[in-house]
Formats: C-alpha cells, structure tokens, sequence
C-alpha cells in the first residue's frame, strides 16, 4: 500500500495528497496514530482522513490503519528500510548496482502481491479459460510483457492475440464481444492508444481487464477488472521501466490460474510444444568428453 501511496501522490486531491505524505513521510507513527492525531499532523480533518481511507478501498481508517501496521512490519521483519534509495551514481561499482536494482525489484513485486486481489485473478483467469477471443494490448515496455502474456496463453491453447499497432488494436477490438476478454496495459493509465482500444472493447461487451500502476487512471476507469502495480525507480530507470517486473507477475499469475482451470489442455499443450521443438536443441555433451585444445604456435 506504501508503494501505492507513492505512485499516486501527484494524482490526488490536495487534501488527500497531505495525508497521503504524511503517512509516508512516517508510516510507524501513523500506524499508531488515532484518527484525531492524522488528522492534526497532515493539517486535515477527520472526515477528509475518512475519505481517505474509502478512497484507498478500506472501510475506515482502523482498517487503513492496520494495512499501514502490517506493511510495516513486514519492512522491518524483512530489514528493509522505509525508502530504499534507488540512487545510482556513473562511478559506482556494478555489485553496488546490483543491491540496488535486486532492492528496488524486489520491494515492487512485494508491494505488488500484497495488493492483488486474488478473488480479481480468478474472475478474470475464468474469464480467459472460456473465451472464444483474448486481445492484448499494449505499448513500449508494458508491450513487452502483452507479448508475453500472448506467447504463455498460445502454449496452452488459448485463442489469443497480441497487438501493438493502433490501428490493428482498434479494429480487431471492435469485433470482440460477451464472452471475450480484453487487456490493457499501461504503467501510467493515460496511454491514449491502449486507453481508446480497451473502450472499444468495453463498448462491444467484451470483459476487460486494466493492468496499471495507476488505480484511479482513465485506463482503470473503462476497465471491468483494475490490477494495480507497484514500481520502485532507479537511477537510469524511470518508473515506466520499472514497472514491467511488477506487471509480469501480474500476468503470471493469471496465466498460471487459466493453467489451472485448463488443466487436461494445458498439460498435453505443453507436452506437444515441447517436443515440437525439442529436435532443435543442441544435445546434451555434458557426459562428452572435450577435444583436447591445439597449441599455439609460439
């Protein structure tokens, strides 16, 4: 949720943008603070610190409260600090480099699974195992893992298709409808091709399906299904290439729940694909022994 509060700051309404730092700027105390006392240190009132909380999904602020409490503590039980500095100066050693970027990653798929709705997987995996049409849809980077969501759901026999063009998109969208699935990927939720094309889709019946770090984006809004995604950037890498790790495990999971669902399918898909290919792997020559290396002439 902290991970969330980040990335959703710049999108909120003043009032709720304070509470918003201020849990970040201390999330233990305000995971112990009374609703009067968030109230007086973020400079609100009660009621907005309410609302808050609704916004956020929670019932109130005890259940925000405990949410804070329970990240927390996993931070502290796990020895992560508050804020992981993503910071990456040119001379720095790459070991050095790679504590940071094996932080950063870690700490968005953390924050990401903590959120998933898991009740939202299996709606959508349901949703893709009997779908007579799935389309992805998505650009640059949350292109890469539209790929290959395609590429998982094709090995299982899963009638779907992976579009990058616009155009493409928008027609082959226009022909979806009840019973196909629709998906739209974009870290920032405003990508204006993925956002038109997801519209299409909803307008002709079809499910979609929203994967964004951006819960009250304009992507989220023309969804039937939001999963929110936590990114941690770096230094070389904005939050737009942070987030495809968190966006993978997304699409992991419901791949794996479709998998589920299809079993039978799924098990001799994958045994026929693999053994369509295997001929084009090199052999094994563990066990051969190596030609002895020519010298050199000196």
């Amino acid at each position: 949720m902290l991970g969330r509060l980040r990335i959703e700051v710049p999108t909120m309404p003043d009032a709720l943008a304070k509470i918003a730092e201020t849990i970040l700027g201390d999330p233990e105390t305000a995971a112990h603070a009374s609703i009067v006392d968030l109230a007086e240190r973020s400079g609100t009132s009660t009621a907005t610190v309410t609302r808050f909380s609704r916004t956020l999904g929670f019932k109130g602020y005890a259940n925000l409260r405990v949410a804070i409490a329970t990240e927390t503590g996993r931070a502290e039980q796990a020895r992560w600090e508050t804020d992981i500095s993503g910071d990456i100066a040119p001379g720095d050693p790459l070991n050095e480099v790679l504590g940071v970027v094996t932080a950063a990653d870690t700490r968005a798929i953390q924050a990401t699974a903590a959120g998933l709705d898991v009740a939202a997987v299996e709606r959508v995996a349901e949703a893709i195992a009997g779908a007579g049409r799935v389309e992805i849809f998505g650009l640059g980077s949350s292109g890469t893992a539209g790929r290959e969501m395609a590429f998982r759901l094709e090995r299982i026999r899963v009638p779907v298709w992976y579009r990058s063009d616009s155009h493409t998109a928008l027609t082959n969208a226009a022909l979806l409808g009840p019973g196909d699935v629709a998906i739209g990927l974009s870290h920032s939720g405003r990508t204006r091709e993925v956002l038109e094309t997801l519209a299409e889709a909803a307008d002709h019946g079809a499910t979609t399906v929203a994967v964004t770090s951006f819960g009250r984006s304009p992507l989220a809004e023309v969804a039937d299904v939001v999963f929110t995604t936590s990114v941690h950037e770096t230094t070389f890498r904005v939050a737009a290439l942070s987030a495809l790790h968190s966006q993978l495990l997304v699409l992991d999971l419901i791949y794996v729940a479709v998998a589920q669902r299809t079993y039978e399918r799924t098990a001799e898909a994958l045994e026929l694909t693999v053994r369509a290919v295997d001929a084009h792997r090199v052999p094994d020559t563990t066990n051969i022994r190596k030609r002895p290396r020519r010298e050199k002439p000196l």
